[in-house]
């Protein structure tokens, strides 16, 4: 997946600079196919439905940026398109957010997705872990 922001005033993920490439640790391989999308769940509006019907996929892990946004928001609509899923907490990551006034420090708001994931939606497990290392 590639998110790539085309709402007025969006400052990251926008197409064409830095912030919308994928980190060199995870970048696609040539055969990989590269669905972009541009809200935070990653099945609305794209391809990714019919690419994954295509392959017969049917389990999904799900890493990235931001647990409180796409992380959360794609694996609750897998979830409900009926795809088992995995979370890899130790391969997401999100940023302190603000309520009521009052810093939400960032451990905070990615444990409090992560717990609120793990049932039922997800396996939610370090990366070694789902991998069976």
């Amino acid at each position: 997946m590639q998110h790539l922001s085309v709402r007025p005033g969006a400052t990251f993920f926008i197409p064409g600079t830095p912030g919308a490439e994928h980190h060199g640790m995870v970048k696609p391989t040539g055969e990989e196919p590269v669905i972009q999308k541009n809200f935070p769940n990653s099945f609305r509006a794209s391809t990714l439905t019919d690419t994954l019907l295509a392959q017969g996929v049917q389990e999904l892990v799900i890493v990235g940026a931001m647990s409180h946004m796409c992380i959360d928001a794609t694996t609750r609509a897998a979830f409900d398109a009926g795809y088992t899923c995995s979370v890899a907490s130790d391969a997401c990551t999100t940023r302190a957010l603000q309520f009521n006034g009052e810093e939400i420090a960032a451990p905070a708001v990615h444990g409090a997705f992560m717990a609120a994931l793990s049932s039922p939606y997800a396996r939610v497990d370090s990366t070694a872990a789902l991998l069976g290392d």
